[in-house]
């Protein structure tokens, strides 16, 4: 059994920036990939960034320069560094793992960007 628990979300103005954290916990592989998705209303499930167990990352084009993601092997912990946030970039921010063929999924927490 996996569990994942986000935190970090919140309100905050444009410009502004805020930390998620993702933990895990129960049968975690030492090889796998942990992600960052976001949903806003209305629209699909997006990839915002991802990062393999060896520490290589990539992100969307939309991100890249402002959200830096992170892990910590040790604490089964990946993080987002959200810098220069836009409105645009309010949702529901999802962690996931993926690991041996299986995807497992966080509650969500939201971010809210105000112009």
């Amino acid at each position: 059994q996996v569990q994942l628990v986000e935190s970090g979300g919140g309100l905050v103005q444009a410009g502004g920036s805020l930390r998620l954290s993702c933990a895990a916990s129960g049968s975690i592989f030492s090889v796998n990939t942990m992600a960052w998705y976001r949903q806003a209303p209305g629209k699909r499930r997006e990839l915002v960034a991802r990062i393999t167990s060896t520490g290589s990352a990539d992100y969307a084009n939309s991100v890249k320069g402002r959200f830096t993601i992170s892990r910590d092997n040790a604490k089964k912990t990946v993080y987002l560094q959200m810098n220069s946030l836009k409105p645009e970039d309010t949702a529901v921010y999802y962690c996931l793992l993926s690991q041996q063929y299986r995807n497992y999924w966080g509650q969500g927490t939201q971010v809210t960007v105000s112009s």
